[in-house]
């Protein structure tokens, strides 16, 4: 399957069926380097809590729910508002529209 030619719809689709063979078709590399570029660091760790939730809790909180990836994509493309310290801010997009890189994010958040 050409990710590159599906929509994003069509790949999450996909996902229902392949979602417990996809970890090892997660790019880490790709998902780190693309986190690194949209600065998600920033105010996320994979374990150490800083502005934002932790990959770690955010993966155990999606766990079992059939549309994780769904919310978690939501979430990374669609600027919802978020508390910080008490204020509300719009939470940053990647920095792609590549849709097969954004469900490689996703999907190595939600393998923490």
């Amino acid at each position: 399957m050409n990710a590159k030619n599906l929509s994003l719809p069509a790949l999450l689709a996909g996902s229902v069926i392949m979602s417990g063979a996809f970890a090892a078709d997660i790019d880490a590399k790709a998902a780190e380097a693309l986190m690194k570029r949209s600065n998600c660091n920033k105010c996320h760790a994979i374990e150490g809590k800083k502005d934002g939730p932790p990959y770690k809790e955010t993966a155990a909180k999606l766990k079992g729910k059939p549309d994780a990836e769904k919310q978690l994509l939501v979430h990374l493309t669609t600027n919802p508002k978020i508390k910080v310290d008490g204020k509300e801010e719009l939470h940053d997009n990647l920095k792609t529209k590549n849709e097969a890189e954004i469900l490689n994010v996703v999907r190595w958040i939600l393998a923490r």
